[in-house]
């Protein structure tokens, strides 16, 4: 009896592979296993990043916070227990933007919260 093989399916999921290793150089775009080896690589930096993109953002919020509110002579640990303490409920991310863009509107928050 012959060999059975589903040349449909097989095809499709190389076709797929190829299809996602497109812009890669060389062979990476070219031959089968090297682009699948650099796919499921890509897929893997992929994951691992979209959590690390959070934190690197969280951390630039921080460093935003803090250079803000030095500025108003206050320590960012200092501003987000007050805040914390006032129950002003505000997020790092508003905070960050307001303390780039606005200083006015961030040194009054800073105020409400530190008085």
């Amino acid at each position: 009896m012959p060999r059975s093989v589903n040349k449909v399916a097989s095809s499709r999921r190389r076709k797929n592979i190829l299809k996602q290793a497109k812009g890669y150089w060389g062979s990476r775009s070219k031959v089968y296993t090297v682009a699948k080896n650099t796919v499921e690589k890509g897929l893997q930096y992929q994951y691992r990043d979209r959590r690390n993109r959070k934190r690197e953002f969280r951390k630039l919020w921080i460093i935003r916070i803090n250079a803000g509110a030095r500025l108003e002579g206050v320590s960012y640990s200092k501003l987000i227990g007050a805040l914390k303490a006032k129950n002003i409920e505000i997020d790092r991310k508003l905070l960050a933007d307001l303390a780039v863009r606005e200083p006015e509107t961030f040194s009054e928050i800073v105020k409400q919260a530190v008085a």
